[in-house]
């Protein structure tokens, strides 16, 4: 079970992808004084927290809902989690269509939550992932990422100052490149191959 966690969480933090959200959130929050800065990190998170959650605890039952299998989801998400992971590799901003003139926290907050934190591949793979190793060990590694996401969000100004543009750039590409191998693999499975 360990290994299947340590699994999940590199998966899910690649797909949460915390640094390449940071950069909107530096962003979005540039007018901002200290305190309303971390509600807004906070209340970012929470709203990806009750989404992802949501969706690993009645996942199976949205997609019986919308009339749809599992299977049709694997393909479905990998083709977007592919896209995600080819913007990443090539180094084009995943949030260009997220950011908003509006700097109210709440607003803020929402768009960090979704759709930066917890899109179409973070839900696609929440609910493949419980599936496949069950709710525990993906509960937990969501958790474990959320938290990560949430220390991050917190120390933003310092992070950015600290390692810079430059190497949250690579680093989002390598796990652009890794996104791309999962969707492959996500369609594949799908498709029975």
């Amino acid at each position: 079970m360990l290994s299947t966690t340590i699994k999940l969480i590199i998966l899910f933090f690649v797909i949460f992808d915390p640094l390449m959200s940071l950069a909107v959130f530096v962003s979005a929050t540039k007018g901002m004084n200290t305190p309303d800065k971390r509600r807004t990190a906070i209340h970012g998170v929470l709203v990806a927290f009750a989404i992802s959650f949501a969706v690993l605890l009645l996942g199976q039952k949205l997609l019986a809902l919308f009339s749809t299998n599992l299977n049709d989801l694997r393909v479905g998400g990998g083709i977007v989690l592919g896209l995600l992971g080819i913007r990443m590799a090539l180094g084009q901003s995943v949030t260009e269509s997220a950011a908003t003139d509006e700097t109210s926290s709440r607003a803020v907050a929402a768009i960090i939550g979704s759709p930066l934190l917890t899109g179409p591949a973070a839900i696609t793979a929440i609910i493949i992932s419980a599936q496949d190793h069950g709710m525990i060990p993906s509960g937990i590694a969501i958790f474990f990422v959320l938290l990560v996401t949430t220390f991050v969000f917190l120390q933003a100004s310092r992070i950015e100052r600290i390692i810079g543009k430059t190497v949250i750039q690579v680093f989002s590409t390598i796990l652009g490149l890794i996104s791309l191998s999962w969707a492959i693999s996500f369609i594949r499975d799908g498709l029975g191959m």
